[in-house]
């Protein structure tokens, strides 16, 4: 019980001297990528920078005494910064003290929800959200942060929560452009994009080995910080209207709790469920990825309170909501981290930057920022995904442009919520009318198909349809009027076989549906059998009187049913395919 619940007991037994050496090297690769990070999605919440290193500090400890993935680097991400953003704004006015206490309060919500979701084993919500749904989202949200970045990268104020609000803002206060501040943010922006792609090869054609030249290129973010920061400093631009960070605090966070009103909570609840779920499951894919590489495993339920005490964490140490990166645990994980204890690490040089780097970083223009993540988050961009699910799935595409138009048009909450929505409901009417086939035997052998779709011979006088679907309320009625309508177009039909290799499930409605339908065709002189009905399904059909009341019988294969009542009709009838 206590491994379940503390998986550090579990790895720590392995710990020796060469798995630690990996993790410290691991930690300072990753320390090295996260400082930025941090301060620059500490912007994108609409927080002051000191805040995105608090996240980085506590919650990076407590997963690795919670979580069960080996590799999953935790900390602040561009798409909970951004629900951060939109949640805290609607409650208070950025800047303001209201505004922190609001972003500190949703991590410590939003945590208690995945805890307690976690004890109770409830990682199953998460399937609600669709990938495309999610796909769409994270891709929204990242032209949201993006386009919100104009206003460190060109100095032009930029509000909103939308795009269409960003647009607006933008045009209306052209006249507050900035070049000095536009050409460090193209500068950052064209090094930061040019050392993604060119960095790491130039390196190794300078005969580096894979690990160092890795290292040289995630280097690129922190030499950046160094050269602006050094221009801003040495030409005095903040004197020309270049933002830059200013003061911050060179000190740890101090342990409080949040604030409790219950107004402001009741105001967070839905937002923290978003932030949540989304959080999870981003979390998860990651580390399900790098597990599976490594032929490891992880505990999806687990994952949720190490998620969890880990957003609690974050908030009791003044920081906002947190989850599992993907390019910092894709670097954790190329980096050679063995154990959780790399992200602890990382959380003692996230602390001792804190404390010894943060006076350097007065005159760090908030443009390098900008630009830092502005190259972050158009990776999550993904045009393919949409292409690819307009062509294969229309309903889910329908979902996903949803998500996105509403996204980019109203604002998070909106747009996640209405592609969970349209989900549900493109599932319960795709469900409600199931796929069914009128089938018959391929000659010559035991396989049954769709008449529609091969050459079979089939009874006249019975009837075989296959359910593609478990039945439940929303189709129970659909099952019945399908076979009704069958039975009127041939008027010989004496025998009713429900072939069900697929149905899972057949709840209490379907059941009364069936009951109906038996009593039906009983007074119609027409028997109703089964076939392949699984275990499961058939224990639920035993605790009712079902069975004592069936017309006909349950036959262990379609093909028994075939040879069964077939000797009691006229020969078998070859059917071509349509």
């Amino acid at each position: 019980m206590l491994k379940r619940y503390f998986p550090i007991l579990e790895w720590s037994r392995e710990y020796n001297r060469e798995t630690l050496t990996s993790d410290l090297i691991a930690a300072v690769i990753v320390t090295i990528m996260l400082i930025p990070q941090s301060l620059a999605y500490a912007l994108i919440a609409g927080l002051p920078p000191e805040v995105g290193l608090y996240a980085s500090i506590a919650p990076l400890v407590i997963y690795a005494i919670f979580g069960t993935s080996r590799a999953l680097a935790v900390g602040p991400v561009a798409v909970a910064s951004l629900l951060t953003a939109a949640t805290a704004g609607q409650v208070a006015q950025q800047g303001t003290p209201e505004y922190l206490a609001a972003a500190i309060a949703l991590a410590f919500l939003s945590g208690l929800m995945l805890t307690v979701m976690g004890i109770f084993r409830l990682g199953f919500l998460a399937n609600f959200l669709s990938h495309p749904v999610i796909a769409g989202f994270i891709t929204a949200s990242a032209i949201i942060i993006a386009a919100g970045q104009f206003k460190n990268l060109t100095g032009v104020p930029v509000q909103g929560h939308n795009l269409r609000e960003q647009i607006h803002s933008f045009v209306t206060n052209l006249d507050k452009f900035n070049v000095i501040t536009a050409a460090i943010g193209a500068g950052a922006t064209a090094f930061l994009y040019w050392s993604r792609r060119k960095v790491k090869p130039l390196l190794k054609s300078l005969g580096l080995g894979e690990k160092l030249a890795d290292t040289g290129s995630r280097m690129a973010p922190i030499l950046s910080i160094a050269v602006t920061t050094g221009l801003v400093w040495f030409f005095g631009l903040d004197q020309a209207g270049v933002a830059v960070v200013g003061d911050i605090p060179n000190k740890l966070p101090e342990l409080a709790l949040p604030d409790f009103k219950p107004d402001l909570w009741m105001e967070l609840a839905v937002p923290a469920l978003l932030i949540s779920i989304v959080g999870y499951v981003e979390t998860v894919s990651v580390a399900q990825t790098l597990a599976a590489k490594r032929r490891q495993r992880i505990d999806p339920d687990q994952e949720l309170i190490g998620l969890g005490t880990a957003n609690i964490g974050s908030a009791l140490s003044g920081g906002f909501p947190v989850t599992g990166g993907f390019s910092r645990s894709v670097v954790n994980f190329e980096a050679g981290a063995q154990t959780p204890a790399a992200g602890a690490f990382t959380a003692v040089g996230i602390a001792l930057a804190t404390v010894f780097l943060t006076p350097l970083l007065f005159f760090l223009p908030k443009a390098t920022l900008g630009a830092t993540i502005l190259v972050a988050v158009l990776s999550l961009i993904d045009f393919k995904v949409i292409r690819h699910t307009w062509h294969y799935s229309r309903a889910d595409f329908a979902a996903m442009a949803a998500t996105i138009l509403l996204t980019l048009l109203v604002g998070v909450e909106a747009g996640i919520v209405s592609g969970v929505a349209l989900s549900l409901f493109l599932h319960l009417q795709r469900t409600s009318k199931p796929h069914y086939a009128i089938v018959g035997r391929v000659p010559g052998t035991e396989h049954f198909r769709n008449i529609l779709r091969h050459d079979v011979e089939t009874d006249p006088q019975t009837l075989s349809i296959r359910i593609d679907e478990s039945l439940y309320f929303p189709n129970a009625r659909f099952i019945e009027d399908t076979i009704n309508d069958a039975l009127a177009a041939n008027p010989a039909i004496r025998n009713v076989v429900l072939m069900c290799p697929a149905v899972n499930v057949i709840d209490t409605s379907a059941l009364e549906s069936l009951e109906a339908l038996n009593a039906r065709l009983k007074d119609e002189g027409i028997r109703l059998h089964m076939s392949e009905v699984k275990g499961p399904v058939m224990d639920r059909l035993e605790r009712s009187d079902f069975l004592n009341k069936l017309t006909g019988n349950i036959y262990l294969s379609q093909n028994d049913a075939f040879e069964d009542l077939r000797e009691k009709s006229p020969t078998p009838t070859p059917v071509a395919a349509a």
